[in-house]
């Protein structure tokens, strides 16, 4: 899908200036999203909105992965073909194993996005999201404990609950195009950095901005090799290194990425920002600061 046309002006000179970065897709869906914070604080809306994004980003992978199914399924050359047994296909299309040995997250029937989207106006739609990340974390068990669970909060109006939803509903949030979702994933890292600017610096947490982070990595050159974080916050070191093995023509496996977080709430906020990615990364099994609780002391690494 193409996005909308960006306008342009005219120096004096004649030539076309580009458009500004305020105007980019994930700009403008953080001035929208701003606008519905009312009296919520920043440190508590980023987990309202985050969690959101990560919502509609694996029910629309389980989605992807639910139509290629179905098309399987329908395809008279194909070995799976179902040939008008709606039994098979309904049970098959509801197999969590197909998804999962795709590395998919499963997302239980009733909790999905076009599920929220739908029940979006009701007055317990906190509650309905709270349930959906109960029952993604119940039938996943690498994001027990990570996803937010608070959506039923009072402050937390239907309205804003249901705008949020709508927004993030849009359809310029995938590229059809390249069947990628990963717009959605550069939507939750500008957002981590927007939080991080708005919420200011207090107790010594500090967002590296992204160009930042890319620098290093274009220093470090990890073409292959084992890459370690020891403070490694919401995990954009991660993302960049996989982003500069790619540019480069290499595999992600070319690379292993380990990391360690002291900051449980940044911790849980990296955890869904690779699962967005699709990295696998070893942070150990809970958070820990690396100066005096190792997660693993024998790790030798390439890059740090």
């Amino acid at each position: 899908m193409t996005e909308e046309r960006k306008p342009t002006t005219r120096n004096r000179k004649g030539k076309t200036n580009p458009p500004k970065e305020s105007e980019s897709l994930e700009s403008r869906l953080w001035d929208a999203a701003n606008r519905m914070r009312s009296s919520v604080e920043p440190g508590e809306y980023k987990h309202v909105v985050l969690g959101l994004v990560f919502l509609r980003y694996i029910s629309d992978r389980f989605m992807l992965q639910h139509r290629a199914i179905e098309a399987e399924l329908n395809d008279p050359d194909s070995d799976a073909f179902a040939d008008g047994d709606e039994t098979y296909l309904r049970e098959t299309l509801e197999d969590r194993d197909e998804y999962t040995a795709e590395g998919v997250f499963w997302v239980p029937g009733g909790h999905r996005w076009d599920d929220l989207r739908a029940a979006g106006s009701q007055p317990d739609i906190g509650m309905r999201i709270d349930a959906a990340m109960e029952a993604i974390e119940k039938e996943n068990p690498t994001l027990k404990g990570v996803l937010p669970k608070t959506y039923a909060r009072q402050e937390y109006t239907p309205q804003m609950l249901g705008g949020l939803i709508d927004l993030l509903s849009r359809s310029d949030l995938v590229d059809e195009e390249n069947k990628s979702l990963d717009i959605l994933g550069r939507v939750y890292e500008y957002f981590l950095g927007k939080f991080a600017t708005t919420e200011g610096k207090a107790g010594g947490e500090y967002y590296t901005p992204r160009a930042i982070v890319r620098t290093m990595v274009e220093m470090l050159e990890p073409f292959n090799g084992r890459v370690f974080d020891p403070a490694c916050g919401s995990g954009g070191m991660f993302v960049q290194a996989e982003e500069f093995v790619k540019a480069h023509q290499g595999s992600r496996n070319d690379i292993s990425v380990y990391g360690q977080e002291k900051n449980p709430t940044t911790w849980r906020l990296a955890k869904m920002n690779l699962a967005l990615r699709g990295i696998e990364a070893d942070r150990g099994p809970r958070w820990g600061d690396s100066f005096d609780d190792a997660m693993d002391p024998d790790l030798r690494a390439d890059f740090i």
